[in-house]
């Protein structure tokens, strides 16, 4: 050390790194979650109008439901990856995503198109699911799998081709998807269980060793 300013001695400072504060509320990745809450009673009114069996009014139900979709893809990803998470996304978000499937999930068993136990089975899995999330958060948070990745693609998809009116192989294919999104919503639905289990555990331990 000899005492002698960076500056006089000819060196350069390294400018202070900005701090990052908290993200505001208006970002985008919440707008995007906010248009999907704003799109479940969209999608209802257009799902339902007309006795719900008009082929017109469920396509526009169903591009209610893909831009709901197509908006979850994106709003936590740009949370993410530039910092714009908030309390509020926190806990808005995962309410979007089950408020929208839920509601299209609801309305097609309510018109007969889709089975109540299958509209029981997944809502039972995802509310669950959300509920065990919290009841963990304090220890550690379980990563959204690749399974549950494919899970919700398949739920998806097989519930847009529900809500339209589709005839001849395309309904029988609609059937299929369906029951593959049927046993991946139960199979990652356990495996979160497994997950939820192994952290509970481990935070049992590390409180036992820090007493």
């Amino acid at each position: 050390m000899t005492g002698v300013p960076a500056s006089a001695a000819g060196g350069r400072r390294r400018p202070a790194a900005a701090a990052v504060g908290p993200a505001s509320l208006w970002n985008i990745a919440n707008i995007l979650t906010m248009v999907r809450l704003l799109l479940v009673p969209a999608f209802v009114l257009l799902m339902l109008h007309n006795g719900g069996y008009d082929p017109v009014w469920r396509s526009f139900a169903w591009a209610a439901f893909a831009i709901a979709m197509i908006t979850d893809l994106f709003d936590g990803h740009l949370a993410r990856r530039y910092n714009l998470v908030t309390d509020f996304g926190k806990i808005a978000d995962p309410i979007a995503d089950k408020a929208i499937m839920g509601a299209a999930l609801i309305c097609l068993s309510a018109l007969s198109d889709l089975p109540w136990w299958v509209t029981g089975v997944i809502l039972f899995r995802e509310i669950g699911i959300t509920l065990m999330r919290f009841w963990v958060i304090r220890i550690g948070v379980i990563p959204a799998s690749r399974g549950g990745k494919l899970k919700t693609l398949a739920q998806g998809t097989a519930v847009g081709m529900y809500i339209l009116v589709l005839t001849g192989p395309l309904a029988s294919l609609r059937f299929w998807m369906m029951a593959v999104a049927v046993i991946l919503t139960v199979v990652t639905g356990l495996d979160y269980i497994r997950q939820a289990i192994v952290l509970r555990r481990a935070g049992r331990t590390t409180e036992e060793t820090t007493k």
